[in-house]
């Protein structure tokens, strides 16, 4: 049995370069967040791209070692500030966030509310224009003011 092996690991790595607009693939794994947290099949688009916004603006920017500093959203330093200002830092931070997936063509429709005690925790919803379609989503601060 005669094996024919590569002369150089070269030949191993894809010429990319025919193609520079080549795009990550959005299949992925599926999360269960709203259930028992377990990874559930696959999901691909739309499913994938809530998925993705998920974790975005749930994970805060630089606080682990293992995502790029590119990745996530800045909420910590909005605990004990105004309202008014937390309003226009969660619409600019939400949306600087969610553009760095080149997936996401925009980010708009902000709607802000608060509530909790002396109305210190925002809620803001806003609609995501994806490559796959509009997904509608949410986030919530709380302790602030």
């Amino acid at each position: 049995m005669n094996t024919i092996l590569p002369i150089s690991s070269e030949s191993l790595i894809p010429d990319m370069s025919q193609n520079p607009e080549t795009h990550q693939t959005s299949y992925t794994f599926n999360l269960d967040y709203g259930g028992d947290g377990q990874v559930k099949g696959f999901c691909d688009e739309l499913a994938a791209m809530r998925q993705a916004i998920y974790k975005i603006i749930n994970t805060e920017r630089y606080q682990y070692p293992i995502y790029s500093w590119d990745y996530g959203i800045e909420l910590a330093d909005l605990f004990g500030k105004p309202i008014p200002y937390v309003y226009a830092e969660l619409q600019r931070r939400i949306t600087e966030a969610l553009m760095t997936d080149d997936r996401i063509n925009s980010v708009t429709g902000f709607e802000f509310s608060n509530s909790g005690i002396g109305g210190g925790d925002v809620l803001v919803k806003f609609n995501v224009d994806t490559i796959f379609g509009t997904i509608s989503a949410q986030k919530e601060v709380t302790g602030v003011v």
